[in-house]
């Protein structure tokens, strides 16, 4: 089968670590099942794959990709939940299983003719949904979903700051928000992302940095140290910063003081569960919301998709059509 894959790991540049071309098909273990793939939606994680974040050298080859919407084995249409993990040792939630993993980190990924997943995987998707719809959700818009509706501890109403416009997760943060009642304000270094926040139903867009007229109640935050200072110095006193990522890095200045005085919060957020993939799926079913997608490609033009994410060139998801 044809399939992408990381076959050497290199951080400075990670495309040279990306290779199209046959593939043995898989074969599903018991208690596993094989699903056609006819759509899989690009994320930042198979770019840090690349990099060799989250892999070994002797992992390789893998192939990459998370998300994925397809057709199982009995001929119905499905949405590839990516968390391959056991909800009884997390104690009801795969995502806190300790041997928890994603779909590309220790088993092949979704990028390919053929992905198999553990049964229990497998969401049915609503027919509303096209292929290309359904595969952005399993990572960048259920990581929103449940930073939004599980995570940030704020009801529809409260005013919540996303971090970096433009992005496949602080995108569906912005779209959900706004469809679910809440106040949405964004950041982007970029004109042109924040006009298209504005359209994506953000109430106001700020240049990253700056004052803004009021303090909020919740900071979605995916960027990390680039915008960490001023999502901290954003939140109300008692307010919550929800972080479930950081692409321009790890370690910024903790901000101890300002967040033990005004007895700030600070709460990590991990993909979701199969349940949350549910709601997610039938949220969008009943409200008419849609992923906004940046671009379809062929998986034979992968490596388009991967150096636009590389160059942060787009607004909402690049997809994948097999």
């Amino acid at each position: 089968m044809f399939a992408v894959t990381a076959a050497r790991i290199d951080a400075e540049q990670p495309l040279n670590g990306l290779e199209l071309g046959e593939r043995p098909d898989p074969v599903a273990p018991e208690g596993w099942t094989t699903v056609t793939v006819r759509a899989a939606a690009l994320n930042h994680h198979d770019l840090w794959t690349l990099r060799g974040v989250g892999v070994r050298p002797e992992q390789l080859p893998l192939v990459l990709g998370c998300d994925a919407a397809g057709i199982d084995e009995d001929g119905n249409e499905v949405v590839v939940h990516s968390v391959v993990g056991d909800p009884d040792r997390g104690q009801g939630d795969e995502t806190l299983d300790p041997k928890r993993s994603l779909l590309s980190e220790v088993h092949d990924g979704t990028f390919a003719e053929r992905v198999v997943v553990p049964r229990r995987n497998l969401v049915p998707k609503p027919s509303a949904l096209s292929f290309e719809e359904a595969a952005c959700l399993p990572t960048a818009w259920l990581t929103a979903y449940r930073m939004l509706f599980d995570k940030s501890g704020v009801q529809p109403g409260s005013t919540i700051l996303v971090q970096g416009a433009g992005g496949g997760v602080a995108t569906a943060l912005i779209a959900l928000g706004a469809k679910a009642g809440y106040r949405v304000w964004a950041t982007s270094r970029s004109e042109a992302k924040r006009k298209r926040a504005l359209e994506l139903g953000a109430d106001a867009v700020f240049e990253s940095g700056a004052r803004l007229p009021a303090r909020v109640d919740a900071v979605m935050e995916t960027v990390g140290q680039a915008t960490w200072a001023h999502s901290v110095k954003s939140l109300r006193p008692g307010g919550r910063i929800v972080v479930s990522g950081a692409t321009s890095g790890p370690m910024p200045p903790a901000e101890l003081t300002r967040v033990f005085f005004l007895q700030l919060q600070v709460v990590g957020s991990t993909m979701g569960t199969r349940e949350q993939l549910v709601r997610l799926t039938s949220f969008l079913e009943t409200t008419g919301l849609r992923p906004p997608v940046d671009r379809v490609l062929p998986l034979a033009r992968a490596r388009e998709g991967f150096a636009a994410m590389a160059e942060g060139e787009l607004f909402g998801k690049i997809v994948f059509t097999i």
